[in-house]
């Protein structure tokens, strides 16, 4: 599974880096940017978690 985060739609509120912090974190900028380049299946859950609380719908699968 592979994700990424749309800078001009992400607000920086936090929750996917709270829901999946071995994927997601906050930018210089404070906005959320996916650290890695493959979700491995033990964090596929809280990514698609991620997916669904993200309020701006900034987070994709691709």
């Amino acid at each position: 599974m592979k994700v990424k985060v749309n800078s001009d739609a992400c607000i920086g509120c936090g929750a996917c880096t709270a829901i999946a912090p071995e994927v997601f974190e906050l930018n210089d900028e404070g906005l959320s940017t996916c650290i890695v380049d493959e979700v491995d299946k033990d964090n596929e859950e809280n990514v698609k978690e991620a997916i669904e609380s993200c309020p701006t719908g900034a987070i994709v699968e691709e």
